[in-house]
């Protein structure tokens, strides 16, 4: 239960249907940080106990600091010092809500962990399917990518089937407290969203050059990490053209520029992958794909070679960024997906 309106519901919504519910709460955040707002701060804590009393459930919090720390703030700076660009909510869900979680509440004699994402879980006669969320606008399934039939077993995803106003009028109506809280965007364990100023507290940032295409210097950047791939703001150069990140180029600690045309191609390349069903495609196969979270499903063939996975969109994509998780799916289903390395120029 992490504070909103999502978990809440999901909770009230097993107490209705007869489960013997427990509401648990992560504690993830540094010390340091635990009086930020948003999700699983101090605030949302309260919030969580106080829809638990209104259920009549017990609530626990439960303190995953240490790795979250290590599986998710460290890579997430790791990857930036990389010139890479991560998603840590995917991170979060691999390695501290879906396993180490999992764990815990295996420990507990649980049979099921749910949680408030917007996904849906299907029982088929010979394993578990996850689908898109009833509400498209809502579908938190590409978060959900690493899932396996081994996590399927043991998940429920109560508001997955709900548009978010039902969720809303739902909650309302069983008076829970958090019925009208305020969705959280931003990345949890970051105050303000200023990701760069959290960045630059764990690594060292050094100045250098920024470049276009034929490496001609153009002006000076602020550290590698400070930017992202298709980013146009804050690049403090003067051109009669609109000029965007294309690369970030570690090795030589230069930012690569140059206009939009530039930035779209039609192929990428991913590694890590990870497969819902348990098995990869022994064949190509025609999917769409989404190579970040707010972009939308993009038809594409997918191959693979050797374990990595290689995407070939029928039309060009733009600002695909290295680091970031690359999707697939068939019609509602999640195959499955991995991370981008990179890209064809």
């Amino acid at each position: 239960m992490s504070g909103g309106v999502d978990s809440s519901l999901a909770a009230a919504l097993l107490k209705e249907a007869d489960y013997e519910v427990i509401g648990v709460t992560m504690q993830i955040w540094p010390a340091d940080k635990q009086a930020f707002g948003g999700c699983c701060g101090i605030e949302a804590v309260e919030d969580a106990k106080k829809v638990a009393r209104k259920l009549g459930i017990p609530h626990y919090v439960m303190n995953f600091r240490d790795i979250f720390a290590q599986k998710v703030i460290a890579d997430f700076c790791q990857e930036y010092s990389l010139g890479r660009t991560p998603n840590p909510c995917i991170r979060c869900n691999q390695y501290i809500k879906f396993d180490a979680l999992l764990q815990r509440t295996k420990e507990l004699d649980a049979n099921f962990l749910a949680t408030g994402h917007y996904a849906r879980i299907e029982q088929l006669p010979d394993g578990y399917r996850l689908l898109k969320a009833v509400d498209q606008s809502k579908d938190q399934s590409y978060f959900l990518y690493t899932l396996t039939q081994r996590e399927l077993r043991h998940l429920l995803l109560p508001v997955g089937g709900h548009h978010k106003t039902e969720v809303r009028r739902l909650a309302a109506e069983l008076e829970l407290p958090t019925a009208n809280r305020r969705d959280s965007q931003d990345i949890c364990f970051i105050p303000d969203n200023d990701y760069r100023s959290f960045i630059a507290e764990y690594i060292s940032i050094k100045p250098g050059d920024i470049v276009d295409t034929e490496g001609r210097v153009l002006g000076k950047h602020h550290g590698l990490a400070q930017y992202t791939v298709g980013q146009r703001q804050g690049l403090g150069l003067a051109s009669n053209e609109r000029l965007y990140v294309l690369r970030i180029d570690t090795a030589h600690n230069r930012l690569v520029v140059g206009t939009e045309d530039r930035l779209s191609s039609d192929r990428l390349y991913a590694s890590n992958l990870s497969w819902v069903s348990g098995e990869a495609p022994r064949e190509p196969i025609n999917i769409t794909a989404k190579i970040r979270y707010q972009s939308p499903e993009a038809a594409a063939e997918l191959r693979l070679h050797d374990g990595a996975a290689e995407v070939n969109f029928h039309q060009p994509q733009k600002a695909i960024a290295p680091g970031q998780a690359v999707v697939f799916y068939q019609g509602d289903a999640v195959l499955g997906g991995g991370i981008i390395e990179n890209r064809a120029d």
